[in-house]
């Protein structure tokens, strides 16, 4: 059986700190999370996971975004975005423009069917995400919200003191 890191570190203790620990256990959960809806993704829908986060970035605006803005809202590059949209372009999905005022920036946005997929796709996104969290009460998801806030922060207050 092949162990992951969490696992690993729960055997041997004494080898990592608390804080190296609770590491391990986000980056396990997200992990398996980011796992079961990408096969889901692909079983029901035929799509990756980041073809759906591109679409959902998409659906948000409906007179579509550039290409820049998009790339920075997945924060990956424009050359990993580039691609994405060729293929969504291709199968009808998105639509692109080019911007009357810089001929260098392209507008995207979801075509009616790109939108019409998408929320079938979203609908059963959440229902896969609420079944991945069923074991969790409301108190505890809350608890949960609460706690992950303040990591959040500390981590933020961590990148901004190293930069400083």
């Amino acid at each position: 059986m092949i162990l992951d890191s969490e696992t690993k570190a729960v055997e041997l203790p004494d080898d990592h700190g608390t804080e190296l620990r609770l590491w391990l256990r986000l980056l396990t959960c997200t992990t398996l999370i980011e796992g079961e809806v990408r096969s889901r993704l692909r079983e029901k829908f035929d799509v990756t996971l980041p073809r759906f986060d591109l679409m959902a970035q998409l659906d948000k605006v409906s007179d579509g975004m550039t290409l820049s803005d998009l790339s920075k809202r997945m924060m990956v590059s424009n050359g990993n975005v580039t691609g994405l949209v060729e293929r969504l372009v291709e199968s009808g999905h998105l639509d692109r423009r080019t911007s009357e005022t810089d001929r260098r920036v392209q507008f995207i946005r979801l075509t009616k069917l790109g939108r019409a997929e998408f929320r079938k796709m979203a609908a059963e996104h959440e229902k896969w995400i609420a079944d991945i969290f069923g074991d969790l009460s409301p108190k505890d998801i809350r608890e949960l919200m609460r706690l992950l806030a303040k990591a959040k922060g500390s981590a933020q207050r961590a990148a901004k003191a190293r930069t400083a």
